[in-house]
């Protein structure tokens, strides 16, 4: 098998299992483990899967900037932020994220709801504007402009002085052992600094997420209180988080 052609199949390998372990396809194939590898290498440099340990996951379509990610499974993402919107109570206060799926909670929210909203996305905030009895309080610094928010040391600190009741996380991929991931360091960065400090966050993790990876763990699945999708329920990555002990909100 050329080169080119074993690269074929462990692209359609990857898109009938959703994973690849270069040990068995190298067995299987017959070559060695360090060709698969290297096929992978060069399959993750071209953008078409996501390496991980042993082998390679699905790469995400929500790494695509912003303005492209508009028009990737939108009504799968209205589903997930109606869901999630479900969750918010009168009264309480929200750490909402930034990215598509987040705009759509804005959306989804009651016209008359009383919360307090803390978000590090303009566009979100923007969003709130007509939200009458929505508090919005907008977490400044410096403009990562591929998912439309703020990051950094100013953006940290300014979330130290904020406890919430709930925080709502995007993230690209949803994987029961690659984790809860995205394409930024900085972004996850600041993703687990919003966590920590939310009493309970769910991540809004529409159906194209789920195992799916990107390169930077923002957290591990057991740390969060619960993944919002629309995921068919028996779909193997949720069946294994469920194993697990994470909870699955069905959109």
């Amino acid at each position: 098998m050329l080169a080119a052609e074993r690269r074929d199949f462990l692209l359609a390998r990857l898109h009938t299992d959703g994973k690849l372990v270069a040990k068995e396809i190298a067995a299987e194939l017959g070559v060695a483990e360090d060709s698969i590898r290297r096929d992978l290498r060069e399959l993750a440099a071209a953008g078409l899967c996501q390496r991980v340990y042993g082998g390679a996951l699905p790469v995400s379509p929500a790494v695509a900037d912003y303005a492209a990610r508009t028009t990737v499974a939108t009504s799968s993402k209205d589903r997930v932020a109606a869901a999630a919107a479900a969750l918010i109570r009168p009264g309480s206060t929200v750490l909402l994220d930034g990215g598509t799926t987040a705009l759509a909670v804005t959306a989804a929210l009651p016209a008359d709801l009383h919360a307090t909203v803390v978000t590090h996305s303009p566009t979100v905030a923007a969003a709130l504007v007509t939200h009458a009895a929505v508090d919005v309080y907008v977490l400044g610094g410096r403009l990562f402009k591929h998912s439309a928010v703020t990051c950094g040391a100013a953006a940290a600190e300014a979330a130290q002085r904020i406890s919430a009741d709930l925080f709502l996380l995007g993230v690209t991929g949803v994987h029961h052992e690659a984790g809860l991931t995205t394409g930024d360091a900085d972004e996850a960065a600041m993703k687990r600094t919003l966590a920590g400090r939310a009493a309970d966050t769910y991540v809004l993790a529409s159906s194209e997420k789920i195992g799916a990876a990107s390169p930077f763990t923002v957290l591990t699945p057991d740390a969060v209180s619960g993944v919002i999708t629309d995921a068919p329920a028996d779909h193997p990555v949720l069946r294994a988080l469920r194993t697990a002990g994470v909870a699955i909100i069905p959109a």
